[in-house]
């Protein structure tokens, strides 16, 4: 049994900033109290709704190492923010030259007899700060002025205004100038109309390239994450077969052992009767 703690976990939880259909990061940091080298493994209760780098490794004595835990976007927001995951981190002390891609889940098991550490850290889910666009007047929101400003600037900006026609005052006002101010106006309002749907087009767009965006990273974090599990397996099946191999060189050797053993009382044998019949031919010419 170790008197001291092997591991500095700072912090003691995973911190969040929930916001539906987007993704959220936090980093966990790891500090080595001991003087040998610590092997860690993250586990979580909901593994397919995180994704965590590197979820092992390596930690040299005196030394730190971070890993990086994502949340997968959610659809739909928990009641009160309230989050049941938790997460574990194991560790155990082992012997110097070993690797990271020789760290496997057997190093941790108890029955070993080996001290294995654990950390557990719960999930924090906190709202995303309010947007600078809006203030708080006596307990109600309110635009900002600036930003109220700027807004109507734009509809200014974005408007046709009517200006009515000049009355005649004089019999030298161009009729012709007037006709084509009117013209000028009626084919803006026309033109209005379709601005407005190739923004209403560009915004659905631009919705939808975000949705497929979306969909891209979540397939590259499950690929990730199959890689991840591939690489252990491999690691096993690789273990696996060194351990078969031994053993059939072991019994391969026994194998030749026991023929050297039944085959010699049969030559033995063999050269008693070639003496026991030289005695006889001889015994009787």
């Amino acid at each position: 049994m170790i008197a001291t703690e092997l591991l500095d976990v700072q912090p003691n939880e995973l911190q969040f900033t929930f916001e539906v259909k987007k993704q959220s990061t936090c980093t966990i940091q790891l500090g080595n109290r001991s003087d040998q080298c610590v092997a860690f493994k993250v586990k979580t209760t909901s593994p397919k709704k995180y994704c965590v780098r590197p979820n092992a490794g390596i930690i040299k004595p005196r030394a730190t190492c971070d890993f990086t835990v994502t949340m997968q976007a959610q659809k739909v927001a928990p009641p009160e923010l309230q989050c049941k995951d938790k997460f574990l981190i194991q560790c155990t002390v082992i012997p110097f030259g070993i690797s990271e891609e020789e760290v496997t889940s057997d190093m941790f098991a108890k029955d070993s007899g080996k001290y294995v550490e654990e950390k557990k850290l719960r999930v924090v889910l906190t709202s995303p700060p309010p947007s600078p666009e809006f203030l708080h007047v006596n307990g109600e929101p309110k635009e900002d002025l600036c930003y109220e400003t700027s807004v109507q600037k734009d509809r200014v900006l974005n408007e046709v205004e009517y200006i009515p026609p000049p009355q005649r005052v004089a019999d030298n006002v161009d009729s012709e100038s007037y006709k084509d101010e009117s013209r000028a106006v009626k084919h803006a309002e026309e033109l209005k109309p379709e601005k407005n749907a190739v923004v209403l087009n560009l915004a659905k767009d631009l919705e939808e390239l975000k949705s497929k965006l979306s969909t891209v990273n979540l397939k590259l974090k499950e690929a990730d994450l199959s890689i991840i599990k591939l690489t252990e397996e491999k690691s096993m099946t690789t273990r696996e077969k060194n351990m078969l191999k031994h053993e059939l060189e072991l019994l391969s050797k026994k194998n030749n052992a026991r023929s050297i053993m039944v085959g010699f009382p049969l030559l033995y044998i063999f050269l008693v009767a070639l003496i026991s019949i030289a005695i006889g031919y001889f015994a009787h010419p």
